[in-house]
């Protein structure tokens, strides 16, 4: 990774950074190469799902839901209760097709090492579904077992954890393993041929992007002290209010928009500014996050992408990407381009995203044809991250600084007797990061 930030650094310069190959030499060296990927002389797909949450589960009941034979034969969860809720109900959904969802008891994993067990079963896929911290962890595992993988986003929630992906990745490029990764509006028809118009000219040098979700939040924290046994079994059934585990809204939802705005660009930003609190969340119970984050991008040929998102209750909601050019502009989350008596919108075919991202990576599977979203999926994470990192220090902070950074969000130890390195003060609140106080990287 160049030095010199007033250069241009494409995606491809990102993925050859020199800390990640040096990681990559450290943790993964000397894996030999798969010679096939799945089910040696079968055409059957065995799938293992690790992280059994509403994500997890619907990513299974979608990879259960492609063309050909395929089956999930083993599930893999930090909570078993998690674990069997999730296969009840994928039984319920392939009630007609039994023969699908067949895990057997010795093949339900549960607790910190669980995906450990998975990877050492007869699976050739594994889904990755777990909260994002634990992504990188998982990912490497999956490739240094040769497995076929479809992960979530974000890829991680540090730029370590980052590093550790983009590492392993280029081990999987050696195996030809297929990758897909959970940014599916890339799978969206809308989403491809607007994108698509945009990068013909249609509205010409894209001088500004504005990308928003604002919306009124997720899920109330599920449990509390007094109904768990630790305070790291605590934070983990109330992940997403704790950065080491979701990385933040900026990190896990608002992902989506800044992919979109870096497609569009067709780079990633080098620098950002933001400002960002708790203004309405207030309350010990919604943890460490942010509830708000405003962040202005500045892209290698100057142009910005402004990025807001929110979770606050009975506010303005916007969940949308829109680009600016120099000859119109373009309504990009809403499929229509203004730019004089060349106006369109988008009239064909509407596709449901969420599946076709499966379809398209088991296809290739079964075609045995190059398939790997990894540098992708990276770069976004990676511009998200960097947003927290300048609306939490309140800070200007550059692409080299933020992916290079030593801060390592996850905790020394994992169990369920280990603490997470940000733990309650003695009133049951947790740090908060201050602008101008917190470290940027």
């Amino acid at each position: 990774m160049t030095a010199n930030l007033n250069e241009r650094t494409s995606r491809r310069d990102f993925m050859k950074t020199p800390t990640a190959a040096a990681i990559g030499t450290g943790l993964l060296g000397g894996l030999s190469l798969s010679p096939r990927a799945f089910a040696g002389g079968s055409d059957k797909i065995r799938i293992g799902l690790v992280g059994c949450g509403g994500r997890g589960s619907g990513a299974a009941h979608q990879a259960l839901s492609t063309k050909g034979n395929v089956q999930l034969v083993a599930m893999a969860d930090a909570f078993e209760d998690q674990l069997q809720s999730s296969l009840r109900n994928l039984k319920r959904q392939f009630e007609s097709q039994p023969e699908r969802v067949a895990v057997e008891p010795e093949h339900q994993f549960h607790g910190f090492d669980a995906y450990e067990k998975l990877l050492a079963s007869p699976i050739d896929l594994v889904i990755l579904a777990t909260p994002p911290g634990f992504r990188p962890i998982h990912f490497e595992a999956a490739v240094k077992a040769g497995k076929n993988i479809f992960t979530e986003k974000p890829l991680g929630v540090d730029g370590p954890g980052v590093r550790r992906v983009l590492a392993a990745n280029e081990h999987a490029k050696e195996k030809n393993l297929k990758i897909g990764v959970g940014l599916q509006r890339h799978h969206q028809a809308e989403y491809l041929e607007t994108v698509d118009r945009l990068k013909s000219g249609a509205i010409g040098d894209i001088l500004a992007m504005r990308v928003y979700w604002n919306d009124h939040g997720v899920w109330e924290p599920r449990k509390t002290h007094s109904q768990v046994k630790s305070e790291m079994e605590y934070q983990m059934r109330n992940w997403y209010y704790y950065t080491w585990l979701c990385g933040d809204h900026i990190v896990e939802q608002h992902i989506h928009n800044l992919d979109v705005a870096n497609w569009v660009k067709g780079d990633h930003p080098v620098r950002c500014w933001g400002i960002g609190g708790r203004q309405v969340l207030t309350d010990k119970r919604y943890g460490e996050i942010f509830d708000h984050h405003v962040v202005e991008y500045e892209y290698p040929d100057g142009s910005r992408a402004f990025s807001q998102c929110r979770h606050q209750p009975n506010t303005w909601s916007s969940v949308t990407e829109h680009a600016i050019g120099t000859k119109g502009t373009a309504n990009v989350s809403g499929y229509s381009i203004k730019s004089g008596s060349d106006d369109w919108r988008y009239r064909g075919h509407h596709s449901q995203p969420y599946q076709v991202e499966h379809d398209d990576l088991f296809a290739a599977i079964r075609a045995n044809r190059p398939y790997n979203e990894v540098e992708n999926g990276a770069s976004s994470t990676m511009t998200a991250i960097m947003g927290r990192m300048a609306t939490y220090s309140g800070k200007e902070v550059d692409w080299d600084s933020a992916l290079n950074s030593q801060i390592d969000l996850m905790p020394e130890r994992f169990a369920f007797d280990a603490e997470p390195r940000v733990m309650p003060l003695p009133d049951g609140s947790y740090p908060i990061a201050v602008p101008g106080v917190t470290k940027a990287v």
